[in-house]
C-alpha cells in the first residue's frame, strides 16, 4: 500500500493549488457553505456503514481546511 500512498501524496501535491484555482469564488464559496453544513445524519445517510461515513466525514474536513486556507471559510 505504501506506493499508493506516495502516489496519492504526489496527487494531491501537484494539483492542490492547480484543483482550487479551477474554482470560480462562486464555486468555492458554494463549496464552502456545503461543507459547513453537512451533518452526520446526511453523511452515515448517504453511506454503507459507520466506517464509510468517518471517512467520507475526514474527507470533509480536509476540503473545508484546504478552502479556509484559500480564503473560503463562511461563518
Amino acid at each position: 500500500m505504501p506506493d499508493t500512498a506516495v502516489t496519492l501524496t504526489a496527487l494531491n501535491n501537484a494539483t492542490r493549488d492547480a484543483g482550487l484555482a479551477e474554482l470560480t469564488d462562486t464555486d468555492a464559496m458554494g463549496l464552502a457553505q456545503l461543507v459547513k453544513r453537512l451533518s452526520w445524519a446526511e453523511i452515515r445517510a448517504c453511506s454503507v456503514n459507520d466506517a464509510e461515513a468517518y471517512e467520507i466525514r475526514d474527507g470533509v474536513a480536509k476540503l473545508q481546511r484546504l478552502l479556509a486556507e484559500a480564503g473560503y471559510a463562511p461563518r
